[in-house]
């Protein structure tokens, strides 16, 4: 963890013990093949829609994973949030081989954007692993020192950058964290698609408290209260899913998860 306020990132190869890995992909297909994960998006594009019957912290391996402790041990450090955070929120997808890439981008949510003095981190749960034929992640070491807009360097799309890092080979149960406003895209897969894997990748966020976080979904209480619910902060995280850290949710001309 040295050198992730210098870079903005660290990989965790293998992170995640296999139990869960083994829970987390079936509960990845039934979010996708039931059409809950268009519904999520649908309720964040439009008021018309309402959101989806279940939502990710009431699967049971997707709850355990937003609270899984190593990984919250290890956002308690000083370097990363330290000893107060939140739950921001938990997007989990299924893409298929030889997938669309997504342009250079952060998810830093801050409106508008002003600085970075309260860090946010997203964790990027690759559930199968990753490797070329699935697409890659690359990230510009450094780039969440910047303070630009969501969207400052779409027009770049996924091509090639100075000083970049690409990350493309990762053992199943690999997570790779990300200071949120760390600049990064998702590429196109490379070369044939050679078994048919698909792509599986759950994203959780989490937030230093003592400021006021914009949500990203419209039904934000209902997800943070299910975690309540479940019981999801052991005890040993009283902050990790209190409403009292977000403003009011406003819908964005994007509206879309990340």
């Amino acid at each position: 963890m040295e050198k992730f306020n210098e870079n903005g990132y660290v990989i965790l190869p293998g992170f995640l013990p296999s139990s869960l890995v083994r829970r987390l992909t079936p509960e990845v297909d039934h979010w996708v093949d039931t059409g809950l994960r268009e519904r999520s998006i649908d309720a964040c594009s439009s008021p018309e829609h309402a959101p989806p019957s279940v939502v990710e912290l009431q699967m049971e391996a997707h709850g355990e994973l937003a609270a899984h402790t190593p990984l919250l041990e290890l956002l308690r450090e000083d370097r990363l949030l330290g000893p107060a955070f939140v739950f921001h929120h938990l997007h989990s997808d299924r893409r298929p081989p030889g997938g669309s890439g997504k342009s250079w981008h952060h998810d830093y949510e801050q409106r508008p954007q002003r600085d970075r003095e309260h860090p946010m981190i997203h964790a990027l749960h690759y559930i199968g692993g990753l490797r070329p034929e699935m697409g890659s992640l690359a990230v510009l070491p450094g780039s969440h020192r910047q303070v630009a807009e969501k969207d400052a360097w779409s027009h770049l799309g996924t091509a090639e950058q100075p000083g970049e890092a690409l990350i493309d080979e990762l053992p199943p149960g690999s997570t790779v964290l990300l200071h949120s406003a760390l600049f990064h895209t998702r590429r196109a897969a490379r070369g044939p698609v050679k078994d048919g894997r698909a792509r599986y990748m759950i994203d959780a966020s989490y937030c230093r408290t003592g400021t006021l976080w914009p949500p990203v979904k419209p039904y934000w209480r209902m997800v943070l209260s299910v975690g309540r619910e479940r019981g999801l902060g052991q005890g040993r995280w009283p902050e990790l899913f209190a409403d009292r850290h977000f403003s009011e949710y406003v819908r964005t001309a994007r509206g879309v998860p990340e």
